[in-house]
């Protein structure tokens, strides 16, 4: 029987998730995508889950969409992935990356070895990404006349300024984990990423799981629109924090200075 693509274990507030296909760099095929847009679901529905952290097995992150495997499917099966859902507005190569972003709980990718092409494009739908000084990062798409389509521009956009993000997409350098944070498109940089990932991740789960979905929320979406949008979403978010149960918690933890016991989140 042939293990899954990805793989999706739970460890109490937080999702453990593999990219598994160690001895192909991870190179991502339609299984693949299908494993990922199955995991991110199976994640939202768990109102338990507090933070995922998104990995490659073996040596590697990822390293980009295997084209030799995606060239054996059908005409059949690749237009169904290329055709856009019209309420989405994205086709499945996009929404399975993208689906991350949009999780209602932080993403925290750790990366090693390969970050390339659709692989650098699944990083940068993390919220955060720690990586080894030595990982090698490019929007590879250059090399191959192609452009990044599997959601990667807009994140990328907006971490990095104009001109850096332009020079990787029309070139496809290679750069290192170190070149990645000082771009703005790594969070950090350790010769073990895990321990800053798993620092960060105590961090989180310490804070109630309502407040940190709406921040992810209220930040994604005021990078895309306009002002009075912006505080009109503060305003109802802040609202809807103000009864929340679990803020109430935070807030009796904060005066009493004892350790909260938060409930399921309740915000998407």
């Amino acid at each position: 029987m042939t293990e899954p693509r990805v793989i999706t274990e739970i460890d109490g507030p937080v999702a453990y998730v593999w990219l598994n296909r160690p001895d192909k760099l991870n190179g991502v095929e339609l299984d693949m995508l299908r494993g990922l847009l199955d995991s991110a679901a199976e994640i939202r529905r768990n109102r338990d889950l507090r933070v995922v952290v998104l990995q490659g097995k073996g040596d590697s992150f990822c390293a980009g969409l295997d084209f030799a495997e995606v060239g054996k499917s059908s005409k059949a099966q690749l237009a169904r992935f290329f055709v856009p859902n019209p309420l989405r507005g994205t086709n499945l190569f996009q929404q399975a990356l993208w689906a991350w972003r949009d999780l209602p709980i932080p993403v925290v990718a750790v990366t090693r070895g390969h970050v390339f092409g659709a692989g650098i494009q699944l990083a940068l739908a993390a919220d955060f990404r720690f990586t080894t000084p030595d990982c090698q990062w490019s929007v590879l798409e250059a090399k191959w006349g192609l452009v990044p389509d599997m959601s990667g521009t807009v994140p990328l956009a907006e971490l990095t300024t104009a001109d850096v993000a332009k020079r990787l997409v029309m070139t496809g350098e290679v750069f290192s984990g170190e070149q990645a944070v000082e771009y703005g498109l790594a969070t950090g940089v350790a010769d073990d990423p895990m321990k800053p990932a798993l620092e960060l991740v105590d961090a989180l789960v310490a804070r109630s799981p309502d407040s940190v979905s709406a921040s992810k929320k209220l930040l994604n979406q005021s990078r895309r629109g306009g002002l009075r949008g912006a505080f009109a979403r503060e305003r109802q978010y802040q609202i809807q924090m103000l009864r929340s149960a679990n803020a109430k918690m935070a807030r009796k933890a904060g005066t009493s200075r004892t350790e909260p016991e938060f409930r399921p989140r309740t915000f998407d």
